[in-house]
């Protein structure tokens, strides 16, 4: 068996996962509803990267910058390029997490979550703000993980087809 099959369709379940999930974030303005009913926003935002080709052929273009529309990054997909990283930013009700995933492997770079409040009474226990960091990444990544399984029953299901074509005219209209 090849050893590197596995990891093959891992980066390209990735980047359709990154496609598709910005695609549905334009669509939708970014509202997804979590498991507990609550609705959350995500957006991609000034940085995405888009790679094509294989071997010396590899092209990588990332566009970033504060007041950037991707355009250049969506030109790249409709050239048939796949997206292999994007900055999200996740918003519920007063808190915003932001974060840098990678297709390849699904890892997270630069997770940045709400500010915690600094207890300074004496009484407070010393782990308090190490646990609730870890809370808001957990919960950060519960709304992924929610978002993630949205996409999967999709890619799996028979509407696949059909919303790969919107993806497409998306694309192009980009």
């Amino acid at each position: 068996m090849d050893p590197y099959l596995g990891q093959t369709q891992d980066i390209m379940l990735g980047q359709e996962f990154l496609t598709w999930l910005w695609y549905t974030c334009e669509k939708t303005n970014g509202l997804f509803k979590v498991r507990d009913g609550q609705d959350i926003a995500v957006h991609v935002e000034r940085r995405v990267s888009v790679q094509g080709g294989e071997g010396e052929n590899l092209e990588t273009a990332t566009v970033s910058g504060a007041m950037s529309e991707l355009r250049e990054t969506k030109l790249g997909l409709a050239m048939g390029k796949k997206v292999t990283r994007a900055l999200l930013r996740i918003e519920r009700d007063v808190e915003t997490w932001q974060t840098t995933l990678k297709a390849e492997d699904f890892t997270f770079g630069g997770f940045r979550t709400p500010p915690i409040e600094a207890g300074k009474d004496e009484g407070d226990d010393p782990d308090a703000k190490f646990l609730e960091k870890i809370f808001l990444i957990e919960r950060a990544l519960d709304f992924l993980d929610d978002i993630y399984k949205r996409f999967l029953e999709l890619r799996l299901g028979p509407k696949w087809t059909a919303e790969v074509k919107d993806i497409k005219v998306w694309m192009v209209k980009g």
